[in-house]
C-alpha cells in the first residue's frame, strides 16, 4: 500500500472522481506547499449521458460502463491509500430521474457517494483548477479571468480576479448538442447551421459576461481541438496546456471535422476515439462560446474541475 512520506511525515493524499456527462475521471495527489503533487490520473470515456437529453433517465447500458470504471477508481484509491475522497457528479446526474440507485451503487465502490452538483458550484470548481496550478496554485492576476468548461451536457462560465464573481451554466454539451442536430456521419451541412444557431441564440439568451483579460478553456473539447491543431503525433498533456486558440483556428476546426466521418475523426492522432463521435459538437459550442466572451482568443488548461475537486479537499 503506497504512503507518501515528507521528512517521516505523511502527507495528506486525496483522491477526487469527476463523473461528467461524457467522461469520468479520476486524480490522485498528495498536498504539499503551495499546492498538489499528482499520484495518479485516469480519464475514461463513458458517455454517462447517453440519451439522457431525450429520455430524462440514464441507459442501463450507460450505467453499466460508469460503474465499471468508478470500480476500478476505488480500487485504485484505495491502493493508494486515499484519504480524503470527494467525487462530483455534474449534468447528466443532474438531468436522470433515476440518478439516485446509480448514485448509491457508486458510493460503494468509490468509499464516498457522489456529489450531484448545480451548474454554478461546477463552475466554480472549474474556476479554481484552471487558475490554481496543480504545482503552484497561487496567481496574481490583475486582469479578471473567465474559465469556459464545455461539458457533455453543459457549459459552464465563470469569471473573477482571485475569486468568482460571475457565474452561469447553459444547458448544452457536446453530448447533448450532437444529439440534438450531429448525430449523422458526417452532418449535413443544415444540420450544422442549425446547431450554430442554436448554441448562438442560448449563449445570447442566458449569458451577460462581464468585461474580462483573459480566457481560459478547460475540458477535453478544448484540450483536444488544441491536440488537433497543433497536429500531435499522439496526444501529449505538457504539450496541449497553455496552448492559444483564436477564434479563426476553432472556426477552421469546426470546418474541418463537419466533413469528417466519426471513423475519420477517431483515426486523427491525438483523437481519443471515444470523444470522436461529440467532438463536432464541442468544437461548436468552443467556438461559439469564445464568441459570446468578446475575446479573439483563449488559453488552453489541461487544469479543471478536477483539479478544483481535489483541491477542495486540501483546503477543507
Amino acid at each position: 500500500m503506497a504512503r507518501a512520506k515528507t521528512l517521516g511525515t505523511a502527507r495528506l493524499r486525496v483522491g477526487a472522481v469527476d463523473i461528467g456527462t461524457n467522461t469520468v475521471r479520476l486524480l490522485v495527489a498528495d498536498s504539499v506547499v503551495g499546492g498538489l503533487e499528482e499520484v495518479a490520473r485516469r480519464v475514461v470515456i463513458t458517455r454517462l449521458g447517453q440519451q439522457v437529453d431525450r429520455a430524462g433517465v440514464l441507459h442501463p447500458d450507460a450505467v453499466e460502463r460508469t460503474l465499471g470504471v468508478l470500480r476500478h477508481y476505488g480500487a485504485i484509491m484505495d491502493d493508494l491509500a486515499v484519504r480524503p475522497r470527494r467525487a462530483v457528479a455534474t449534468s447528466a446526474a443532474r438531468d436522470a430521474a433515476n440518478a439516485g440507485e446509480f448514485l448509491d451503487t457508486a458510493a460503494v465502490l468509490l468509499g464516498v457517494r457522489p456529489e450531484v452538483v448545480d451548474g454554478s458550484t461546477e463552475a466554480r470548481l472549474s474556476f479554481v483548477g484552471a487558475t490554481r496550478a496543480i504545482v503552484d496554485p497561487a496567481r496574481d492576476d490583475t486582469n479578471s479571468t473567465l474559465v469556459i468548461d464545455i461539458g457533455g451536457g453543459s457549459t459552464e462560465f465563470v469569471s473573477g480576479t482571485g475569486e468568482p464573481t460571475y457565474l452561469a451554466s447553459v444547458d448544452i454539451g457536446s453530448v447533448r448538442l450532437t444529439e440534438r442536430y450531429l448525430s449523422a456521419s458526417p452532418p449535413p451541412p443544415a444540420a450544422v447551421a442549425a446547431a450554430q444557431r442554436h448554441v448562438a441564440d442560448l449563449f445570447q439568451s442566458e449569458l451577460e459576461v462581464p468585461p474580462i483579460g483573459r480566457v481560459i478553456g478547460v475540458a477535453g473539447t478544448y484540450t483536444t481541438l488544441a491536440a488537433t491543431h497543433l497536429g500531435l503525433a499522439e496526444y501529449d498533456r505538457a504539450e496541449v496546456d497553455g496552448t492559444v486558440l483564436t477564434g479563426e483556428e476553432l472556426h477552421a476546426l469546426v470546418r474541418q471535422l463537419a466533413a469528417m466521418t466519426v471513423d475519420q475523426i477517431a483515426a486523427i492522432p491525438s483523437m481519443d476515439p471515444g470523444r470522436a463521435p461529440v467532438i463536432l459538437g464541442g468544437a461548436v459550442i468552443a467556438e461559439l462560446a469564445l464568441a459570446a466572451s468578446g475575446r479573439t482568443q483563449l488559453t488552453v488548461s489541461e487544469s479543471d474541475i478536477l483539479d478544483g475537486i481535489a483541491l477542495s479537499l486540501r483546503d477543507s
